[in-house]
């Protein structure tokens, strides 16, 4: 076959060339050479979704929205084949490849920071630090408490940001501390859930990953239920009138439902730091300590199309459908059930107060556990394993927020920069890293203060404002993999419709939202 003519573009040099390396072949043998970013996104993805607004949904309504959860994940499985689909192919974040497209890297820099704006909501920080005080005043938080959450929200994002100096790769850092998190949360979880949660919450949590279409509405006396559209249809011929008191947080549940945002397009920079496919040709992030030997190319490089490259390439391929469909798809729906299970069986103990009602979902839970009938003991040992779980969910969780943050802008400006391309050589990306983590911390401490009384709106913004940024960035994701890649890699018409799908499906929630809450807002 003959290769295909370099990509083009008015500021990112072409693409270099080589050929594709030979993949290891997968088996039970070496399975630690494909537990990669797959494990590294659903450590990060256990946060705000699974601990946060998974259980606040399910207390409120049972398991019956479930399903809203099984289709974002199914359809982020998609988002996440695509991105890594164009990791493999050249060794570039998509970023680099939205840069490629006109009308240039400044414009897309551009959209990238306005999609990016969720970012600077440090959330996760403050709920780690409501859970750190809860635990020091051994009571759940209320809006008084404020003079200790604000310090220890500044402690916790301080203390995140010190993993990612070590390692040689910040890769590598990732991938153990998120391995690391994931069993300890989802042991947690399924040994109480075992153990503790009634059958008939089983039942309710698992059987509404498939009760599609359930929506919340009002009855005739004010108060919200459940319905489903698609019988109400069928048996009166128009759909349910969804209740707006609900939306934005039934958009929050689908925005922190697997992933989310702007975090699934980082799993490109994942696949090219762990080294798969020409990933192990361009390099990765080193880290500040111990990253004598790492270095990044400045630019992407592709295989040539021959025999042996596309067959190397159906190898590596093999990588990402086992890591997505076998590893992040099923952890994320675990990581949606477990904690949603705890919730419905102990939140009803809870003594959290009408005026703690800002209080995380999950302290309430972990209220509950201490109140649920098991001796006083027991329930202080389970009131303490609750709120440091938490800890383990939220803490590593802001670590990747601030990762992902500077990541994606050091290879922002790594790629796209001329003035860099010229002065800094492959083993010197890491000085931009650091300076942008830097400057992002100092504004996080910023923001923390004046926020620290409002996790819970935090939480919801970051969520509903994600919704855009997945919709906006799954179209030009397609638009890239199918106008930059060679014929012969290019996603199949199934990838391209279930991509296509996640891109509506998160814009028409951004609809909703806009069109119900915010639109009425601003004509009043």
């Amino acid at each position: 076959m003959a290769e295909q003519a370099p990509v083009k573009s008015n500021a990112i040099p072409p693409w270099g060339s080589a050929d594709l390396p030979e993949p290891v072949p997968l088996s039970w043998r070496n399975w630690a050479s494909f537990i990669g970013p797959g494990i590294v996104m659903m450590g990060i993805q256990i946060g705000g979704g699974e601990w946060l607004l998974g259980p606040e949904v399910t207390a409120k309504y049972g398991g019956g929205l479930m399903w809203i959860a099984t289709v974002a994940i199914i359809l982020q499985v998609f988002y996440n084949l695509e991105a890594g689909r164009y990791a493999l192919y050249c060794g570039e974040p998509i970023f680099t490849g939205f840069m490629r497209c006109r009308p240039g890297p400044r414009f897309w820099i551009g959209v990238m920071l306005l999609l990016n704006s969720s970012a600077l909501v440090p959330g996760l920080s403050t709920h780690g630090a409501a859970m750190i005080a809860s635990l020091y005043l051994d009571r759940p938080v209320t809006p008084d408490d404020r003079w200790l959450i604000t310090p220890l929200a500044y402690a916790c994002l301080f203390g995140v940001a010190v993993p990612v100096l070590l390692g040689g790769k910040i890769y590598n850092v990732l991938q153990h501390v998120m391995t690391l998190k994931v069993i300890v949360v989802l042991g947690f979880c399924l040994g109480l859930g075992l153990t503790c949660v009634r059958a008939e919450n089983w039942w309710s949590v698992f059987s509404g990953f498939a009760k599609f279409g359930n929506v919340p509405v009002q009855d005739s006396q004010g108060r919200e239920v459940l319905t489903n559209g698609f019988v109400e249809w069928f048996n009166t011929g128009h759909w349910p009138l969804m209740s707006t008191a609900s939306i934005v947080v039934v958009g929050a549940f689908a925005g922190y439902a697997g992933g989310g945002g702007l975090s699934n397009s980082t799993y490109s920079n994942f696949v090219r730091d762990k080294g798969w496919g020409m990933g192990r040709e361009v390099g990765a992030i080193p880290s500040a300590i111990g990253s004598h030997n790492v270095t990044l190319s400045h630019v992407g490089k592709a295989f040539p199309l021959t025999e042996s490259n596309l067959r190397r390439w159906r190898g590596w391929w093999k990588y990402i459908l086992t890591d997505q469909i076998l590893v992040w798809g099923p952890g994320c729906f675990m990581g949606m059930a477990l904690p949603a299970l705890l919730s419905m069986q102990f939140v009803p103990h809870s003594t959290i107060t009408a005026a703690q009602a800002s209080v995380a979902q999950s302290i309430v839970t972990a209220d509950g556990l201490r109140h649920a009938g098991f001796s006083p003991a027991m329930g202080k040992v389970l009131w303490i394993v609750a709120l440091f779980t938490g800890l383990t969910v939220m803490l590593p969780s802001q670590m990747s927020i601030l990762d992902d943050f500077s990541r994606r802008w050091t290879d922002a400006i790594w790629s796209s920069s001329a003035r860099v391309q010229a002065r800094l050589r492959a083993h010197q990306v890491k000085y931009i890293y650091y300076a942008i983590l830097g400057a992002y911390l100092l504004w996080s401490f910023t923001f923390a203060y004046f926020f620290s009384n409002f996790p819970q709106g935090m939480t919801n913004f970051i969520a509903n404002f994600n919704n855009l940024a997945i919709g906006v960035t799954a179209f030009q994701l397609l638009w890239i993999n199918h106008k930059l890649l060679p014929h012969e890699v290019r996603p199949r018409w199934y990838n391209t419709i279930g991509l296509a799908g996640c891109g509506l499906f998160y814009l028409g929630l951004t609809m909703l939202v806009f069109w119900f809450k915010l639109l009425p807002s601003l004509m009043k």
